[in-house]
């Protein structure tokens, strides 16, 4: 086997810390961390937020491309005829349908020639880039079928109620019944590029939803590989041919509105990255690697249009160097690379006061808490931090300042209080919610570098909450609350009170915490399905959307930085953990290699 000196020319190079501004693709040995380590960017796929329809509603369909869309029809909660064209930006009214309509078929590969095909009727209509003309009528009246094609050679089958097999081609003039399908539903959804090569998946037979997929070969349909998971009123990339598709959204047996997204290679469906707002009855147009979702149902109706792309930089988690002490209920504050780890609990249940600063490779320990204490609040940089509350056996009130050497003991809290949401700096902090007495408690409180005083408090109390942002401008997330495992309410404070906002797409107590109110990132904790979580979720001031996960799934962590460079360490995966991972928005990861 050729070495790495007769590959590239050269020994590879040690360094005691990571070399400034490495290229992608360099490989070094550091000596700190023991580790190989390697800058590379990572590709993948999701789901970006795109400009919002003009009118919001579900039961909506849609043509064209990702750049080119047309949405058409839809309820609200009547059937209405409003159609919208997109350029990639934004939503622009055209001339309305003919026939209001909801829950129809459709077809077309650009948004200036599209079918709008029956929807609880046998109506046909024709787009020509301007106005709707009334064409030849379906032979049998239908909703919720699978549809696709062109406006010259298009397919309709299934759908219903009651759920039906039929099967119809269009030539451009008239449909004509063909064969039929292998199983009889309604609220299906599928996609094709000509009438020749369809598919069709999901939908409703009493009892229940199916996973079912069928790919129609011009003359018949035959069964292929069911969805990961059964669903009905969902959508697809209308225009993807039956060997490569995209399906989205819709309702599960567990989830009213759906953001779960698989995709179809021509043999097996894979569980990709989901929507970033589930909903259920939206539009869909494009293919299955530029697709586009807008409108539909998330209890209410949404305007919220969503973008699908392939192998480009997505953000992601690398591991790094671990800290010196592995603990749990630590928490966080720094940045990426210049990082303060404050408190903990070392099993198996004993109080620390042990301080770690981390300078985005490795961690050193410092002078330790004058108070030993798990879950404080801490705040601030790695040379002018506080540390505040947090559990020292009971609760404590305790705050201490940070100078960049040792602790110095300063003016208590009102409150005794941990696992706390914690914002700020040295001299200007905020903490919020937490355990207090008897449990989760609700109450606000501003430091301002002398004295904590009360302000108003949060909506929902809960304890296990994190943060981000400034005591001007801070958001809340996440927490537990009995008899509530975890909630997914999200709040926002605008320096006096706060809003309840947007909730998290997961319902999740004790996350780690970066970034601002416009901008934060919420990773990790516990789900009620999951005891320990890896999922990440960001937040862009309005919505969350989910983010590729951290590599190991982790509770009781802390979390310091920004929504683009953030910092998850510690806590219990478990085990109890010393790990450390580092997040990237932009995609490009300094990783040690395993």
């Amino acid at each position: 086997m050729a070495t790495y000196q007769e590959i590239k020319g050269g020994k590879l190079k040690n360094y005691t810390e990571d070399p400034d501004n490495p290229y992608i693709g360099q490989l070094w040995y550091n000596t700190t961390v023991h580790g190989f380590r390697i800058r590379k960017s990572t590709l993948g796929s999701s789901w970006s937020s795109g400009g919002n329809l003009n009118t919001a509603r579900a039961a909506l369909m849609g043509a064209g491309t990702q750049t080119a869309g047309l949405a058409f029809g839809g309820a609200n909660p009547d059937a209405v005829n409003n159609t919208e064209q997109y350029d990639g930006t934004s939503w622009t009214e055209v001339n309305n349908l003919n026939t209001a309509r909801a829950f129809g078929g459709r077809a077309g590969a650009t948004n200036t020639a599209a079918l709008c095909i029956g929807g609880t009727n046998v109506n046909n209509e024709l787009w020509n880039g301007t106005n709707w003309t009334e064409l030849g009528d379906l032979n049998t009246a239908k909703r919720d079928q699978a549809s696709g094609g062109t406006t010259t050679a298009a397919i309709a089958a299934g759908g219903g109620p009651p759920a039906t097999t039929t099967t119809e081609l269009w030539d451009g003039s008239s449909w004509t019944e063909t064969t039929d399908m292998n199983t009889a539903r309604n609220e299906m959804t599928g996609s094709a590029a000509v009438n020749t090569a369809a598919i069709a998946f999901g939908g409703t037979l009493p009892p229940g939803r199916l996973g079912n997929t069928e790919v129609w070969n011009g003359s018949a349909w035959y069964e292929v590989n069911n969805l990961n998971t059964a669903r009905r009123q969902f959508n697809a990339s209308a225009s993807g041919p039956s060997s490569a598709t995209l399906g989205f959204g819709g309702e599960t047996a567990t989830v009213i509105a759906s953001g779960a997204t698989e995709s179809w290679n021509g043999s097996v469906w894979t569980e990709v990255a989901d929507l970033s707002v589930g909903r259920n009855a939206s539009g869909g147009a494009g293919v299955s690697t530029s697709a586009l979702a807008f409108g539909g149902n998330t209890q209410p109706d949404t305007a919220a249009t969503e973008e699908w792309n392939v192998n480009f930089p997505v953000g992601a988690w690398a591991t790094s160097g671990s800290m010196s002490t592995v603990r749990i209920h630590v928490r966080g504050t720094g940045t990426q690379t210049a990082s303060l780890a404050v408190g903990g609990e070392l099993p198996p249940g004993a109080r620390t006061g042990q301080t770690e600063s981390y300078n985005g490779t490795a961690w050193g320990e410092l002078n330790d808490l004058n108070t030993a204490r798990y879950g404080p609040g801490a705040t601030g940089t790695t040379s002018a931090g506080l540390a505040f509350g947090g559990n020292a056996d009971p609760n404590s009130d305790v705050t201490e300042t940070w100078n960049g050497v040792s602790w110095t003991e300063v003016n208590d809290m009102n409150n005794v209080k941990s696992d706390m949401v914690s914002v700020g700096t040295q001299t200007s902090s905020l903490a919020a919610g937490g355990s207090g007495s008897p449990r989760e408690v609700d109450y606000t409180e501003l430091w301002n570098g002398t004295n904590w005083t009360e302000v108003n408090d949060l909506n929902t109390a809960r304890l296990a909450i994190r943060g981000a942002g400034t005591t001007a401008a801070a958001l809340a997330f996440g927490g537990e609350s009995a008899p509530t495992p975890a909630h997914s309410n999200v709040e926002l404070w605008n320096g006096t009170n706060w809003t309840e906002v947007n909730d998290l797409n997961t319902a999740t107590q004790g996350p780690g915490g970066a970034g601002t109110s416009t901008a934060a990132l919420a990773f990790g904790g516990e789900t009620p399905v999951e005891a320990n979580s890896a999922k990440t979720e960001s937040w862009n001031g309005t919505n969350w959307a989910n983010e590729n996960p951290l590599n190991s799934a982790v509770v009781t962590h802390g979390g310091s930085g920004t929504q683009a460079s953030a910092l998850s360490f510690g806590g219990e995966v478990p085990p109890p953990t010393g790990a450390t991972e580092e997040w990237n928005a932009d995609g490009i990861i300094t990783e040690t290699l395993t």
